[in-house]
């Protein structure tokens, strides 16, 4: 079960693929300057994961006017990542959760996807400037998209 609003969030430093290399990202140097938005998915080159990735990276603009960073989190590798985000021309920054530990920290992990290993559930987390978590939704299904609207209305209650 997803941890629940008003919990800290836990904090993490992930890996992701970029142009120049590997990159660190750490959730916490966002506390004290902007909120952040996780989107936890199950596999890269997946049907519902490109539409929901593209469908976010369409709409950025709209995240970013609201001072969120969107970061998306999956237990594949940074490098199949990479691929799929440059195959799909994905725009927001995506992490790999190889370990499943921050996927466990967040209480989403899917047992046996389609009989082929545990992944991230999908999953959406809304941070505040402080740390704390303000939106949790874990969906019913891994073919079910989070609610972006109660995504939005919450980051507009934000400051």
């Amino acid at each position: 079960m997803a941890i629940s609003v008003g919990t800290k969030a836990p904090d993490f430093t992930l890996k992701s693929k970029t142009a120049t290399g590997l990159v660190d990202v750490k959730l916490s140097e966002n506390f004290g300057s902007k909120n952040t938005v996780l989107l936890f998915f199950p596999l890269a080159f997946t049907s519902v994961c490109t539409q929901e990735m593209c469908d976010i990276t369409a709409g950025l603009n709209a995240y970013s006017g609201m001072n969120a960073d969107v970061i998306g989190i999956s237990v594949d590798s940074p490098f199949a990542q990479e691929a799929w985000a440059t195959k799909e021309k994905i725009g927001i920054k995506i992490v790999s959760d190889l370990n499943k530990e921050t996927t466990k920290a967040y209480g989403v992990l899917f047992p046996m996807l389609a009989g082929v290993g545990d992944t991230s559930a999908r999953a959406a987390f809304v941070i505040d400037k402080s740390g704390v978590i303000q939106y949790s939704e874990q969906t019913a299904t891994p073919k079910d998209l989070p609610n972006f609207t109660a995504i939005k209305d919450t980051l507009a209650k934000l400051k």
